[in-house]
């Protein structure tokens, strides 16, 4: 459904953003994360059309977002991080607004505005003026208004950023809902956001891609040499295991072993042999892997200069 290829943006010498590329499966709830100024917004602007890539391609449901900008449009919805509203107008009202400006006419209009209303639960704020509305009930307009036209793509720039627990909760099950009919990319630098209501994500700090994929291809990816973590009754000393074949590194973690392997199938099949021989009763036994939460703290890191 979208396809970001090579995607840099250069403000003079500067770079926004740098080479990045990832694709977006239809249907999906999407997570671009990254710290205040990583380069989101540059890349969901790109993504609309709103501003030009300087270099590299956007491709949104086959269409190029610089040479065929419109039929782009047609098919994305855009909540930027401060919603487009008019104060002086009723929720009924704005929306017939937005949907207009996107060519939806007639008995059409009437429906649409009807359906964003009813998905966004705003049906009994209607006839409010959007200056009385409370900031939640304003941010389900901004996504009622990227909604109206029914575009089978959802670009949601910081959506719930300023609400207060519980319209974030609100907030993220809208969003939720939304899976499966729109293919909906979720721009927060909030992790939790990503666990919690998408399926996949891309990590990005300093303009540059850090990670892209589902949550279990992140964790996966990043997961460091192969290893294991174990405990056992008794627990052997670290001097014990590094005498097994295939065994590259043993050091103690908790209450049991982190175990490395130069060759992970021989140094399992080895291992196990060992422990069976040795007659240690294993009590846990278990892959060593990143969480999302440890990769997106690396890629951090190379904002602060770390050193892993």
């Amino acid at each position: 459904m979208i396809d970001v290829q090579n995607l840099s943006r250069f403000y003079g010498e500067k770079a926004a953003v740098k080479d990045v590329s990832f694709s977006v499966a239809p249907g999906v709830v999407w997570g671009f994360l990254g710290p205040n100024g990583a380069g989101k917004t540059t890349t969901m602007r790109m993504i609309t059309g709103y501003i030009a890539p300087s270099e590299g391609s956007v491709r949104v449901a086959g269409f190029d977002v610089v040479s065929q900008s419109e039929s782009v449009k047609e098919r994305i919805g855009y909540l930027p991080e401060t919603p487009p509203l008019y104060d002086e107008m009723t929720v009924g009202e704005y929306l017939g607004f937005a949907a207009s400006l996107r060519g939806v006419k007639g008995k059409n209009l009437k429906s649409r505005v009807g359906y964003a209303m009813e998905r966004t639960g705003l049906k009994g704020v209607a006839g409010s003026l959007i200056r009385n509305l409370s900031k939640g009930y304003r941010q389900r307009v901004g996504i009622a208004q990227a909604l109206v036209h029914n575009p089978p793509v959802l670009i949601l720039d910081e959506p719930t950023v300023g609400l207060d627990p519980a319209q974030i909760v609100e907030i993220r099950e809208l969003i939720r809902s939304l899976k499966g009919e729109h293919t909906v990319i979720l721009s927060t630098h909030i992790l939790s956001e990503v666990t919690q209501v998408c399926d996949g994500a891309a990590i990005i700090n300093e303009g540059t891609l850090y990670a892209s994929g589902t949550l279990e291809e992140i964790e996966k990816c990043f997961s460091g040499p192969p290893g294991l973590y174990i405990e056992s009754d008794p627990l052997p000393s670290p001097a014990e295991l590094m005498r097994v074949e295939g065994i590259s590194g043993v050091r103690r973690e908790g209450a049991g072993l982190h175990v490395a392997f130069g060759d992970e199938e021989a140094g399992i099949k080895a291992l196990n042999l060992w422990m069976r021989r040795e007659e240690r009763l294993l009590k846990e036994w278990r892959p060593i892997r990143l969480t999302l939460e440890e990769v997106y703290l690396r890629a951090l890191s190379r904002e602060r200069g770390v050193k892993e």
